[in-house]
């Protein structure tokens, strides 16, 4: 007799899973969106940042700030699968940690992901409000997803310090800044930490990784001093063209930073990647304005700084907004920031004593605060109950619990401010007793080519006009050539 056929299974072959590397939990478009954002993200750091990094700052400092950038990104992903990943979105060691782990066992990787400290309860702690967060692909899709927001945010730190901090410092520095301080941040907000239950709105890393790295940048920036006078005085970009190829990547990349967090590609992804764009081009055109209102010339490097500040305010919010919140955000974080940066920096004695070379507090910590406060104020109750664990939130201008939520908000801040400072200030002062936190002055003075043996062109000048009585060497101090010979690749064309 013969065998009966199997039942008519309506799902097209491609998509029914149960066997081998498909498992039945696999949601193969989550996934591969996932890993899209993923690599999208790491785009921003690697080339991204590097390439803005290495051009918008002196000719004699290319080479080394593009590579404290990618750096940082290296030494990121080993800490990262080593025990990182599991502080930050593993199982509860205290409210705002998690408990140490690597994430490199197939065991581990290959399972469906999951938060475990995410389990969401009512006031009665018995009751569930919100389930454990388990997307629908590996755990090898998220710790990667994960890794990459961790990397970025050391990257955006180092820009508070281009142009004088010691590499062998800096190298200390990463996995400890990473393991004491970013951690904190990211089990508390994301991984089921006390701000997370507290419902602490932090769509994407406004708080976790804007505002952090420009308090942390800024705080790294005091204990390591400033450059020396003659780059605090003038330190031109040494290509223009590349710094927008850099903001480019960042821009587009960002499709991935806000567009992933969802952890699925739904309806809420298509709405973090509209408003992020419509905020980011709302920012990028004030600031322009002001630019052109104020100083009557529209720089490319504000432009620059204004898409960024746009970038920054709507993550924290991007999936919880409405267009028109978008839009609001926008005009703010084309100004707020744009008015510390030009005015109040020169004016309050603390920030203009402060070097912070690329002005990270303003572009990430103002504007990173700024975006999580108007989040609280514009937060939509429908889009929050797409995304968010405690159920009803909204913000301000919504009503009832929306007054709540800004305070939330205030508070969150405030918590990552205060570890930041702390943490940070801890970290430098223990790295001092080891190692000088600042480059030595004969370094200072010439750059790449005495700190890496290397130069980013073999071409005279910092960006600026040619003048022969200047010009004539490499170096900004002639009496130091024959200490530190060139010996770089570049030195052999």
């Amino acid at each position: 007799m013969a065998a009966s056929p199997p039942p008519y299974n309506p799902v097209p072959v491609a998509y029914q899973g149960g066997a081998g590397a498909v498992p039945v939990w696999l949601n193969k478009g989550d996934n591969a969106w996932q890993m899209v954002a993923a690599t999208l993200v790491g785009l921003q750091s690697v080339p991204g940042l590097v390439i803005l990094y290495g051009s918008i700052v002196k000719k004699k400092w290319a080479v080394n700030s593009a590579f404290m950038a990618l750096y940082a990104f290296a030494a990121v992903v080993i800490c990262w699968v080593s025990w990182a990943y599991k502080m930050s979105f593993g199982d509860k060691l205290l409210p705002f940690w998690g408990k140490a782990g690597p994430a490199l066992g197939q065991k581990f990787l290959i399972n469906q992901a999951a938060l475990p400290a995410s389990t969401h309860y009512f006031s009665d702690h018995k009751t569930v409000e919100t389930a454990e967060i388990t997307p629908w692909y590996p755990m090898a899709t998220m710790v990667w997803f994960q890794c990459v927001f961790a990397a970025i945010t050391v990257i955006l730190l180092a820009g508070s310090v281009l142009g004088r901090m010691n590499f062998k410092a800096w190298m200390m520095f990463v996995p400890l800044w990473l393991t004491f301080s970013y951690t904190v941040g990211a089990f508390s907000l994301w991984g089921g930490g006390f701000l997370f239950h507290w419902g602490v709105m932090d769509y994407s890393g406004g708080y976790v990784i804007h505002l952090s790295s420009g308090i942390a940048g800024f705080t790294t920036a005091y204990w390591v001093g400033p450059r020396v006078k003659k780059d605090r005085e003038r330190f031109p970009p040494n290509n223009v063209l590349l710094v927008l190829a850099g903001a480019g990547l960042l821009w587009m990349g960002w499709a991935g930073f806000n567009g992933g967090d969802p952890y699925a590609a739904n309806t809420d992804s298509s709405m973090a990647v509209l408003n992020t764009n419509i905020c980011a081009a709302t920012s990028f055109l004030v600031w322009t304005w002001l630019d052109v209102i104020f100083f009557e010339k529209p720089s490319v490097i504000g432009a620059v700084q204004g898409m960024i500040t746009g970038l920054v305010c709507i993550t924290p919010a991007a999936g919880l907004v409405q267009g028109w919140a978008a839009i609001v955000m926008g005009v703010m974080s084309g100004s707020v920031p744009w008015f510390t940066m030009m005015i109040v920096d020169k004016r309050w004695k603390l920030l203009s004593a402060v070097d912070d070379t690329l002005g990270v507090v303003h572009t990430h910590a103002v504007a990173g605060f700024l975006g999580g406060i108007l989040t609280g104020l514009f937060a939509e109750p429908e889009l929050c109950a797409l995304f968010l664990p405690v159920t009803n939130s909204r913000g301000g201008v919504y009503g009832g619990s929306g007054g709540m939520q800004i305070l939330k908000q205030i508070v969150g801040a405030l918590f990552i401010i205060g570890w930041n400072i702390v943490v940070t200030s801890i970290i430098c002062l223990v790295l001092r007793c080891i190692v000088p936190l600042r480059m030595p002055e004969e370094q200072l003075l010439i750059g790449d080519d005495a700190v890496h043996g290397e130069e980013a062109y073999a071409l005279w000048g910092d960006g600026e006009k040619y003048d022969v009585t200047r010009h004539e060497l490499y170096s900004d101090d002639t009496s130091h050539a024959q200490k530190y010979p060139s010996s770089g690749a570049t030195q052999v064309v």
